[in-house]
């Protein structure tokens, strides 16, 4: 049985001791916990881990082929950067629910279908966080409801537009970068390469 939380590619170690866990920070957003275990190895340490509710993030498709991305201010970063739409999961939401949600509050589109292209770990060396991906056709257009703590603007570009800009350094936004490359294999798988 695959653990939900663990999804595929993940296997569960039962040869680790968790010997104690403490909780060090609980915020709205993140959790914090310092948990001592026994490696399989036999070796007693202390992990740091932030716990996160998992999130969705959507590479939205316009019917003529361009893309909404957002250029969104992040604190962590001391900036401003590009970036698809994505939010976190609210308590017992499915991914796809906070797909659609975070497209219609951030873009001003409402998505009429996600494709999947499945889902990452964002950095499994500190945090649990799983971030599910999509890309959302039939975009019909809605009014936007940025949360009061968004600064964002809206960016439409061409698809090979946003590949340039993976490969030029100036969308080096990980969920974004994934995305976009299974996206665009998969969009490559159906059409024929030109001769």
């Amino acid at each position: 049985m695959v653990d939900s939380k663990r999804g595929p590619g993940i296997e569960a170690e039962p040869r680790v001791q968790l010997l104690r866990r403490e909780r060090v920070h609980e915020g709205p957003l993140l959790r914090i916990d310092l948990d001592h275990i026994r490696l399989p190895n036999g070796h007693p340490t202390s992990v740091e881990c932030i716990r996160h509710p998992g999130a969705a993030a959507v590479i939205p498709l316009l019917g003529d082929g361009r893309v909404v991305l957002l250029r969104q201010y992040r604190h962590a970063v001391g900036g401003t950067i590009l970036e698809i739409p994505a939010g976190k999961l609210d308590p017992g939401e499915r991914p796809e629910d906070c797909a659609r949600r975070e497209v219609e509050e951030e873009t001003g589109y409402r998505p009429g279908r996600l494709e999947s292209l499945g889902s990452i770990l964002t950095t499994p060396g500190f945090t649990d966080e799983v971030i599910w991906l999509y890309l959302a056709h039939e975009l019909r257009p809605c009014p936007a409801r940025p949360e009061a703590d968004e600064c964002l603007e809206p960016v439409l570009l061409g698809w090979d537009e946003a590949l340039a800009a993976i490969d030029a350094g100036t969308l080096r936004d990980a969920k974004s970068v994934v995305a976009f490359l299974r996206a665009d294999r998969k969009r490559r798988q159906r059409t024929p390469y030109p001769a």
